[in-house]
């Protein structure tokens, strides 16, 4: 019984993809509550509990979920099957033996029921803030890789209909539950998370951009896509625009925010940098370097959270 438990947790721990859930959920989380902590006054009680909801709701349907669906459909496909596997290409949990496609799409639609139900339920007992950010998490885990969406299997619709509203939507979490309003402040710091989130992403698919591309169905991401338009070098495209368009947030944080905006200019300056410096034809060199821009991601939340 005892083996059989800790076979469990082992597999749901290796599911769970703990780098990226910390990486982009959990750093957009505290990036939004640790202001709140520091500079405004409200129970610790309350801080809390809303944290440790928003907490709950990122690994069950970030860490969870969307990867239980992602593991399925690109196994499906065949893309997970040819990948480096260095850190993209999925959990393995398949590919292991770990756990079979079957198992993990029975698990993915009890999962989908549950959320769903519960998503009712909030809405029944009137506790719809956290009822529309559930939706927001189950609609993006659901689009980015199920038919009939299948959004990550399209150039940009996967990063701008899923992952950024889905990111987007937890950086706002906290204030919209501790505030009546959300200060501005508070969009700022999540819209950059999510940039920085989605920009990172598009580093973590160019080691799988071959095998993207012959999947079937085919798996055209923003880095399949350019780097077919404009040649192999040119998959560090869609990570360079979305550096970029994160760098431009400091004309946003304006001179109110200074140290935010030069912090922020500082590490998406580095990880502009990182890509384009990195071999893309080197799996291990652009795996080492999106670790070093998965940290960023985390000083980055971190630094804005503190200069408000």
């Amino acid at each position: 019984m005892s083996q059989s438990i800790l076979s469990t947790i082992k597999d749901g721990w290796i599911l769970l993809r703990l780098i990226a859930v910390v990486s982009s959920s959990i750093t957009t989380i505290v990036s939004t509550m640790l202001p709140i902590y520091l500079y405004y006054t409200f129970s610790e009680e309350k801080l809390l509990t809303i944290f440790l909801v928003l907490l709950f709701g990122a690994f069950l349907i970030h860490g969870v979920l969307t990867h239980i669906l992602n593991d399925y459909t690109d196994h499906k496909s065949g893309t997970d099957e040819n990948s480096p596997a260095i850190l993209s290409g999925g959990s393995r949990v398949i590919q292991n033996g770990i756990l079979s496609a079957s198992t993990l799409w029975v698990i993915g639609k009890w999962l989908m029921c549950i959320i769903g139900t519960l998503i009712l339920a909030l809405f029944l007992f009137d506790y719809w803030e956290i009822a529309i950010l559930l939706a927001v998490g189950l609609w993006s885990a659901v689009t980015y890789s199920l038919p009939p969406f299948r959004f990550s299997y399209r150039p940009f619709i996967g990063e701008w209909l899923s992952t950024f509203p889905s990111v987007l939507a937890l950086g706002l979490g906290g204030a919209w539950l501790m505030f009546s309003t959300i200060p501005v402040w508070a969009w700022q710091n999540a819209v950059i998370n999510a940039l920085f989130c989605i920009a990172w992403v598009m580093v973590h698919h160019v080691p799988d951009r071959h095998a993207d591309a012959g999947a079937t169905p085919r798996k055209e991401t923003s880095v399949v896509w350019a780097s077919e338009k404009f040649g192999q070098a040119f998959s560090r495209l869609p990570a360079l625009l979305y550096f970029s368009l994160t760098a431009l947030c400091a004309v946003w944080l304006g001179t109110e925010r200074i140290w935010g905006a030069v912090g922020m200019l500082a590490l998406t300056g580095t990880a502009i940098f990182l890509v384009l410096k990195m071999q893309v034809d080197d799996d291990e060199q652009v795996s080492a370097y999106e670790k070093i821009i998965l940290m960023l991601a985390m000083i980055n939340g971190l630094w804005i959270g503190l200069f408000i």
